[in-house]
């Protein structure tokens, strides 16, 4: 795939005034084409270090003027000026901050030290996380999600260059137990969480860039590498029928994008006044086009996929 005219494009926004200016307005919004989203791009794509110095200095700053830092479970969590859309973050968007931060070399335990803390104080007791808010306050089933927990699971399993301590030994193992309980395809059982099972669906079909969502292949790849740091044998029947699906898919190794993870999402956006408006069409920008264009195979979900099957060869003997 020849991608480096689109590459260069967004190096190049990167480095412009309206790239810091957008990191001054929001470290989020809007989707799909502000600094953010070009700086996750280019981590997913394997070049995060060339995203900018200053870009990284003021990723860190905006990220750290956000007025909550907790995650707003009760009402009186949110303070009454505080925009809930944009004055709090959610868990999948701090999971792949950190996995940027950390892997642009931020020591991001101390630069933004109140994520960590984060990650292990909403892990639920199946060992998920929601950004649904309402979630936690269930109390007859446990109504986690997928997509609101990978990215975490992620950060904490790829970006921890020590031994683990003890909480977060535990968070990966409930963390790895949920991706195995719902072999990684399966979505919630729960009535709260219902709507998932239709989600679900769709996670069989890849896409690149994830983003903070969720597929198959993504899900396969943090526990096999779970299962190597943590010297564990996985069970056949948690991975079988997403590596089965795998192989009978793309038989000869060459996997495709088959859906964009950005679809349908609108975003949050600034009017002409400087007012944030609610739900708008969102854009796009040329590199994000170009990895994500559905039936091309991907260099990047292959070379994840090739890497799977050295570690399931382990896993998995014939």
């Amino acid at each position: 795939m020849d991608y480096q005219q689109e590459l260069e494009a967004s190096l190049r926004y990167l480095k412009s005034d309206k790239a810091v200016k957008s990191l001054q307005q929001d470290p989020y919004w809007p989707k799909w084409d502000s600094t953010w989203w070009h700086m996750l791009l280019l981590h997913e794509m394997g070049y995060t270090k060339e995203i900018p110095d200053n870009i990284v200095v003021g990723y860190v700053e905006a990220i750290n003027k956000m007025p909550l830092k907790i995650f707003p479970i009760q009402k009186e969590d949110m303070p009454p000026d505080v925009d809930p859309f944009r004055g709090s973050s959610c868990h999948c968007q701090l999971g792949n901050v950190y996995q940027v931060l950390a892997a642009r070399g931020v020591n991001v335990d101390t630069e933004v030290p109140w994520v960590r803390p984060w990650f292990l104080r909403y892990q639920m007791n199946d060992g998920g996380l929601n950004c649904d808010n309402d979630a936690y306050l269930v109390k007859e089933e446990t109504p986690s999600s997928m997509v609101g927990t990978i990215a975490v699971f992620e950060a904490v399993l790829f970006y921890t260059n020590r031994e683990w301590t003890a909480e977060e030994e535990s968070f990966l193992k409930k963390g790895a137990a949920f991706l195995m309980n719902r072999q990684l395809r399966l979505g919630s059982s729960t009535k709260y969480n219902q709507a998932e099972q239709k989600s679900a669906e769709e996670w069989v079909k890849l896409c690149f860039p994830r983003y903070y969502l969720y597929d198959v292949l993504r899900g396969l790849n943090a526990l096999l590498i779970w299962a190597d740091k943590a010297n564990v044998v996985l069970p056949r029947e948690s991975v079988q029928d997403v590596v089965s699906l795998l192989t009978t898919k793309f038989p000869n190794g060459q996997l495709q994008n088959e859906r964009h993870s950005y679809s349908g999402a609108g975003t949050l956006a600034p009017g002409p006044d400087g007012v944030w408006l609610r739900r708008q069409p969102a854009t796009y920008f040329p590199l994000l086009t170009k990895v994500s264009e559905i039936g091309r195979v991907s260099p990047f979900l292959t070379k994840q996929w090739q890497e799977c099957a050295l570690r399931l060869e382990r896993h998995l003997p014939t």
